[in-house]
């Protein structure tokens, strides 16, 4: 079972992707760009390899206008040495990598223009996967569309445009069920009578529900009849809903006991993680289900939380530095849950001051007199409510950079 999480990198340094406007979408701009979103994929897959992540879903924004008649650039060509760089670390990891194109991507709109457009889409996801020398297992996700007024229409439409595709598209794409208009029943119906494999997503078919009487292992079973062997493992998409907001919304992070009870309930399949903490709701994710359960996998994840869960909620600190001190346990599920009940809760300004004061401590004997006044100035400043919180602590990031202080930059603390 691989777990993975989409295509942004929260709380990890140097690992933000770069877009442009149309006005500035010059051919050099474009270059220095796409140059800089493949460093970025290159220290994210390190990133991912380091934290024994090998699932990732890909921006479709990593290559700026990649579908667009503006980008003319021979872009797989140009950087064919990074795309072989990535391709051969994703192959020593065993990471799998996919895509999904946005809204805009309508197949089965009754507008020729925008199914062309959607056509150019598909393409452009297809060269890039190409490109990275992946198998036909890393997959481009696509949800069938509209309804227009008449759903049987608008299904006939979607195959009869699918049928037209290249077949080097369709050896990647696959469909997935939505939380509007086509529940798990019409996906599994349009993937059996068109061989496209089906990617069933639990929160939209609780949003979605097409028999309440059947759950998600029933679903599962029947979208893996939908897999052959050379699209690869099975793999569903996994998220809860964020409370008090719409629905289908996703949640902020993924409560680990309830994502226990699930992975108990369904087949071994491979898991995409659509949650607004991306990387470290799939590492929990990654913790529960790991081979190599010791207390050192808990370990090295609390020192990437313990300042942010210090500047919330000191008491939780300490309870957590005391559930910790059994060496022989693996108190997975209320580790996370401490951590998670910590950033839930909302610091004071003594709580921001007492976590600060604790990063400096790393500058305190180093520091240049400069330094010293200008962190002084700072936090006066954020006392008379002058600067937020984040100006002192991207102050603090400045000079972890400066002096190579590795443990703070692989902290949390100074990236939320």
């Amino acid at each position: 079972m691989k777990i993975g999480y989409a295509c942004l990198t929260v709380g990890v340094y140097n690992t933000s992707f770069k877009t442009c406007t149309l006005k500035s979408a010059t051919p050099e701009h474009l270059l220095s760009l796409i140059k800089h979103n493949l460093d970025t994929l290159d220290r994210i897959i390190d990133y991912n390899s380091s934290i024994g992540i090998t699932h990732f879903r890909i921006s479709s924004d990593i290559i700026p206008f990649g579908s667009s008649p503006i980008n003319t650039l021979d872009w797989d060509t140009l950087f064919k040495e990074e795309f072989h760089s990535i391709a051969k670390k994703l192959k020593k990891q065993a990471i799998r990598v996919s895509m999904h194109p946005g809204q805009y991507t309508v197949l089965n709109s009754p507008n020729e223009d925008i199914v062309q457009r959607a056509v150019e889409d598909l393409a452009y996801h297809t060269r890039f996967l190409t490109a990275l020398e992946t198998a036909k297992s890393s997959k481009i996700i696509l949800h069938i569309g509209g309804v227009y007024g008449d759903k049987e229409t608008a299904i006939a439409r979607f195959e009869k445009n699918y049928a037209l595709l290249s077949q080097d598209i369709k050896d990647r794409l696959i469909i997935e069920n939505d939380d509007k208009s086509y529940h798990v029943g019409d996906v599994l119906a349009i993937g059996r009578n068109n061989r496209i494999p089906v990617v069933y997503d639990n929160l939209h078919n609780q949003v979605l529900p097409f028999d309440v009487s059947k759950d998600d292992h029933y679903f599962i079973t029947l979208a893996n009849q939908t897999w052959s062997a050379e699209d690869g493992i099975q793999k569903i998409h996994y998220s809860q809903g964020a409370t008090l907001k719409r629905a289908g919304s996703h949640s902020k992070t993924i409560d680990l006991a309830v994502f226990d009870a699930f992975l108990k309930s369904i087949p071994d399949v491979d898991i995409m993680l659509e949650v607004k903490d991306k990387n470290l709701s799939a590492i929990k994710a990654a913790n529960l289900i790991s081979e190599n359960r010791t207390i050192s996998n808990l370990e090295q994840e609390w020192a990437r939380y313990k300042y942010t869960v210090l500047e919330h909620n000191p008491t939780l600190y300490k309870e957590i530095q005391v559930l910790l001190k059994d060496k022989k346990a693996y108190p997975i599920i209320e580790f996370y849950s401490l951590i998670d009940r910590a950033i839930a809760t909302e610091p004071s300004e003594g709580t921001q001051l007492n976590a600060l004061s604790h990063v400096w401590g790393y500058f305190k004997e180093t520091s240049t007199e400069k330094e010293r006044k200008k962190y002084d100035s700072y936090l006066e400043s954020f006392k008379k409510g002058t600067y937020s919180i984040n100006a002192v602590k991207g102050l603090l990031l400045k000079m972890a950079i400066k002096y190579n202080n590795d443990y703070l930059l692989t902290s949390y603390y100074l990236h939320f």
